[in-house]
């Protein structure tokens, strides 16, 4: 099998990424999972996206031997990995350097919820990791990346707030569909540049009440959910 639906969706799904400005060089990576197979499509490392092809998509299974490609998977696999198995009810993960939410990651600052584009997206604060030991930089790196993600969503449902601040380094977002954790990353990215310009205007401006923050985020994303078309 060459799982052309997933090479292809993680091919699309990347290429999209300059496209929104979210990356620059080759600074992100796209997957997308197969759950029932056990196996995940991903972005080979270093590779231009102008001239990615499904063909040059890699395929590597959940305990991250790789089944199908030539080329060398993105180096940030093994956090892909971690996640798809810390995180159920996820399809794709998404990781960026974009510079808005780059600037939270170094600042070591989770992404406050300050209004209702945030809420729309995120059911309140997108957390910030902790710093990672030096034994854990000297080890299997990108895996404990994973750890520390998974770690610090704590009793955060990561299906409510699909995405991170990995500290000092940058953000990862997820969704139940490649296109959505493109869409969760975009978010993210448009949040983190509308926040830096509130706290410049404002540096102790309240969070959004949680009633507020509630019925925008529950019109879109809960039970009797009314936003957009069925």
């Amino acid at each position: 099998m060459n799982h052309r639906d997933i090479r292809e969706s993680c091919c699309e799904a990347n290429r999209l990424l300059p496209a929104t400005g979210l990356v620059d060089l080759t600074f992100g990576n796209v997957s997308v999972l197969d759950r029932s197979a056990g196996l995940f499509a991903i972005k080979p490392s270093g590779v231009d996206y102008a001239d990615l092809t499904p063909d040059q998509i890699v395929i590597v299974d959940l305990e991250g031997k790789v089944v199908e490609g030539s080329l060398r998977p993105s180096s940030d696999t093994p956090t892909h990995r971690y996640l798809y198995r810390a995180f159920a009810g996820i399809s794709s993960v998404v990781h960026t350097h974009s510079r808005n939410a780059v600037a939270f990651a170094q600042a070591l600052r989770p992404l406050p919820c300050l209004g209702t584009t945030h809420a729309d997206h995120f059911r309140g604060d997108v957390p910030v990791t902790r710093h990672m030991t030096p034994a854990e930089i000297g080890g299997d790196y990108e895996w404990e990346t994973g750890k520390v993600i998974a770690e610090a969503f704590g009793k955060i449902d990561p299906l409510e707030v699909p995405a991170v601040l990995v500290a000092g380094h940058g953000p990862f977002a997820w969704g139940g569909s490649a296109p959505k954790a493109v869409e969760y990353a975009l978010a993210l990215e448009i949040c983190s540049e509308m926040a830096l310009k509130t706290l410049s205007l404002e540096s102790a401006i309240a969070q959004l009440p949680e009633h507020l923050r509630e019925k925008h985020f529950q019109r879109k994303h809960g039970r009797n959910a009314y936003y957009g078309q069925s």
